[in-house]
């Protein structure tokens, strides 16, 4: 096997996960790989070289990992989106649709002070809907969005046009046709 040159290389794809039809574009082996976890965190960095950012939101779940690691390198907070329920302490949350349902996120009340600029990270952009759900609730608290970035977009699926709709700055590392 060749050696990765590119995030994308350490990225694995799982063929009919989670169910008959989809290509399951697998970020664990990515993350599993010391240089090619540096290599995204050090990518995903890059377009906020002088940009004032105070705290890094992650997506639960993968975001988090991804987050925590932006956040040190940054030397800022993390703060985490999380699902209905898993947070201790008084949340705020936001309904929003999937492919097959509804889910609900929350964010502790506290969690951003109005006018903290915050980026927004997860390891894959596809329809969109988590990520939009999480930028309702930042906006809520008065947090001012810098970009969203991300791992992966399947820009078949349409999330980065979502959330430029939303009047996001959108960056992803790479990308993959199809879902």
């Amino acid at each position: 096997m060749a050696k990765p040159t590119s995030v994308k290389d350490y990225i694995r794809t799982i063929v009919d996960f989670p169910h008959e039809g989809i290509m399951f574009r697998d970020v664990t082996t990515l993350f599993a790989d010391p240089r090619g976890f540096r290599m995204a965190i050090d990518q995903m960095l890059h377009p906020y070289a002088g940009e004032r950012i105070d705290k890094v939101v992650g997506l639960e779940a993968r975001g988090f990992i991804l987050g925590g690691a932006i956040a040190h390198q940054l030397s800022v907070g993390f703060v985490p989106i999380r699902k209905k329920g898993k947070l201790p302490g008084t949340t705020i949350s936001e309904e929003y649709t999937l492919e097959y349902g509804e889910a609900i996120v929350e964010i502790h009340d506290d969690a951003i002070a109005p006018g903290e600029k915050i980026l927004v990270v997860d390891d894959l952009l596809a329809t969109g809907g988590t990520c939009a759900a999480g930028i309702k609730l930042i906006e809520r608290l008065g947090g001012d969005i810098v970009s969203c970035a991300f791992v992966i977009d399947l820009p078949d699926l349409g999330g980065r046009k979502v959330l430029e709709g939303l009047g996001m700055d959108v960056h992803a590392l790479c990308s993959f046709d199809g879902d």
